[in-house]
């Protein structure tokens, strides 16, 4: 099978970077193309200098639509916005499409399922290995543990970062009520000030830290009857995402247009 050709969208930031980085170090896949927001001082830079590797041959273009033609995916993990275009486009030429773009409302999800027709769409608020075994483990234990055990789900990102709570906390957070059989929407705590009254039962706490260059702690806190049970995450690279969206590229390849997640990709579907 010839490689897999990816196109990196928003080249220019931390994460793209290291996509790009991720792509040219990868066997099996090679990188189709780069761009970046209109306007971008990264605009007519070559993509593999940008990532610390020097130049590759793959220039940092603002439109990316001719790139398309001689690709087979696109790896994205930018803004709602910009990816919804995407999905449009990755649906259009029938590509491959991985999103690790997180703070996408209901509508923007909807939107991202209808594309997911034309489309392979592997989506999820963190793409690394741990995170979503993590996420499988939260589901069980909620499902394990009794009602008596309040559920809270901590998370800490570097001062950059714009969305709260992560979409990791929130994977963890649908994760658990899943387990408990629970609507997140009418079951989920996200800020506490003043006077607040008791803890509801049933509710899923989240609490958001910003600050540093911390790329990314979650911890999820089962709290009992004089015991406590922690689950906890600390990424120390931002690789371990761009790896884990490498592996769903390479799995999507495969298969037929349809929304999956992680857990589809690495078999904890059923776990």
């Amino acid at each position: 099978m010839s490689d897999l050709r990816l196109i990196v969208a928003g080249a220019g930031g931390r994460m793209g970077r290291t996509l790009v980085k991720a792509i040219i170090d990868a066997e099996g896949i090679v990188l189709a193309g780069a761009f970046d927001a209109p306007g971008s001082a990264i605009i007519g830079r070559d993509a593999g200098e940008l990532a610390g590797l020097g130049q590759c041959g793959i220039t940092v273009v603002s439109d990316p639509a001719p790139l398309f033609a001689d690709a087979d995916g696109l790896v994205d993990f930018t803004v709602p916005a910009a990816t919804l275009v995407l999905a449009e486009l990755t649906a259009r030429h029938g590509l491959v499409h991985i999103i690790g773009t997180t703070g996408l409302g209901d509508s923007e999800e909807k939107l991202i399922a209808e594309a997911a027709r034309r489309a392979t769409i592997v989506k999820s608020g963190n793409m690394s290995l741990g995170v979503n075994l993590l996420a499988a483990l939260t589901r069980r234990v909620a499902k394990t543990l009794d009602p008596s055990f309040d559920i809270e789900i901590f998370e800490m990102h570097h001062n950059k970062k714009i969305d709260a709570p992560s979409g990791t906390a929130l994977m963890f957070g649908r994760a658990a009520a899943e387990g408990r059989g629970i609507d997140l929407a009418t079951h989920s705590e996200r800020g506490r000030d003043g006077e607040t009254g008791a803890r509801k039962q049933g509710d899923i706490g989240f609490a958001s830290l910003r600050g540093g260059t911390v790329v990314g702690e979650h911890s999820v806190i089962f709290a009992g009857p004089s015991e406590r049970i922690e689950l906890t995450h600390r990424a120390e690279d931002r690789m371990i995402f761009a790896r884990g969206a490498m592996h769903a590229a390479l799995w999507a390849r495969g298969q037929k247009p349809g929304l999956y997640s992680m857990m589809d990709v690495l078999g904890l579907k059923d776990f």
